[in-house]
């Protein structure tokens, strides 16, 4: 990776290699969105120390394993993997690291509780949030509905005590960055904290397209099967229209998905990158029918010459550019989570498919190069730590 500059100093404040910085990160179960940020910044920093909840061996790069790597007790407990999400409310008790004397700096990527650690005194700690706490705040309906009685009065007991733990914690941190505009928002929402926005790196590098490889009649779903990512939708819509519709990925939701499936629909499994770049040149367009964060997904398609259609809302009306906003469009969004409306854009993506140029798509995706978001993140660590530099030496 070329655009990896040299070693990082800040005033003095952290040392070879990241000596001196401690990353922290929510767990550690597979390469989806959150890793790939992890993984720039271990690369960045490959001395650097990395805390988190669960580290299941092998599931990785190694640019994120070949480090010490501290764990909490919920990583000690049998079988974990398979019920990890469960133990919600236990979480907010096994981020109570402490950090050793040398720690001058600490940044946590978090979705979850890594923002919630408690620093040395004097130690900044900068979060990059893909989100607040989506099951306490927002999307609270889509993990939780459909609860009734006792049951529902338990899960609403819990999420608020932990919406409770999680605004309080936010004084822990001393700059937040957000992903997205989106995300933006959602921090001020919750914690009532302003935040600078650093979108995540695309490795446009690896993301190429391939004008051998020939466009196919088929749509394109890359994603974690997660309930609010509405992958049934985009399965129902593809069945009732009978467009043939990939998948490529797994989750909890993947029994209750390849049961509602039909004829139309092909389950992969989660691939490599390989394999998805090959999906992405190939496929006629990528589906992203959920309210995302930011969604790289869609700017790897993107890079790979594929358009998108996208839910109208969240991080893709930032990164997903409709014809009704620019003359080199780069995809369409659906107004309503509906089968009709995603349909209508389906539909749409074939009477207009010529609009979506791939030298269009290429460039746009290019501006979310890695080299981008390291200068951005350098910079801004940077702006952290001057001020206690300043305090350090008055």
């Amino acid at each position: 990776m070329d655009f990896l500059r040299s070693d990082f100093t800040a005033d003095g404040a952290t040392g070879e290699r990241g000596a001196g910085v401690a990353l922290v990160h929510d767990w550690l179960t597979g390469m989806r969105g959150g890793e790939k940020c992890l993984e720039l910044l271990c690369r960045r920093w490959p001395n650097a120390p990395l805390y988190t909840l669960l580290h299941r061996r092998g599931s990785v790069s190694a640019a994120i394993s070949d480090r010490p790597i501290r764990t909490s007790f919920l990583n000690r407990l049998p079988g974990v993997f398979r019920y990890y999400r469960w133990l919600l409310p236990l979480m907010p008790f096994a981020v109570r690291w402490k950090f050793p004397a040398e720690t001058r700096l600490i940044v946590s990527l978090s979705h979850c509780v890594a923002k919630s650690i408690t620093p040395p005194a004097g130690v900044p700690h900068v979060s990059y949030c893909f989100s607040p706490m989506r099951y306490a705040w927002h999307m609270r309906g889509a993990y939780f509905g459909g609860r009734r009685g006792v049951e529902a009065r338990l899960t609403e007991t819990v999420l608020s005590r932990l919406r409770e733990f999680d605004r309080e914690t936010a004084a822990n941190v001393a700059q937040f960055v957000a992903i997205s505009e989106t995300i933006r928002t959602r921090i001020r929402e919750a914690y009532d904290r302003d935040s600078v926005v650093i979108c995540p790196p695309v490795d446009t590098d690896f993301y190429t397209p391939d004008p051998a490889v020939p466009r196919e009649d088929f749509l394109l779903i890359v994603s974690a099967f997660a309930p609010y990512k509405r992958l049934e939708l985009a399965i129902r819509t593809c069945e009732s229209l009978g467009r043939r519709l990939i998948v490529i990925g797994t989750g909890q939701e993947a029994a209750k998905l390849e049961r509602l499936a039909g004829p139309m629909t092909t389950f992969l499994g989660w691939q490599s990158d390989e394999v998805i770049r090959d999906h992405f040149r190939r496929c006629r367009g990528l589906l992203f029918p959920g309210e995302e964060d930011f969604g790289i997904v869609p700017v790897e398609a993107m890079a790979c010459g594929a358009p998108v259609v996208a839910y109208a809302r969240g991080g893709a009306t930032e990164t997903v550019v409709p014809p009704e906003r620019s003359a080199m469009p780069t995809g369409l969004w659906f107004a309503d989570q509906n089968q009709q409306s995603l349909a209508d854009a389906i539909e749409r993506l074939d009477r207009t498919r010529e609009q979506f140029q791939t030298v269009h798509l290429r460039r746009h995706a290019e501006r979310y190069h890695p080299s981008r978001f390291l200068r951005e993140f350098d910079d801004l660590i940077a702006r952290t730590l001057r001020p206690a530099t300043v305090r350090r030496a008055a």
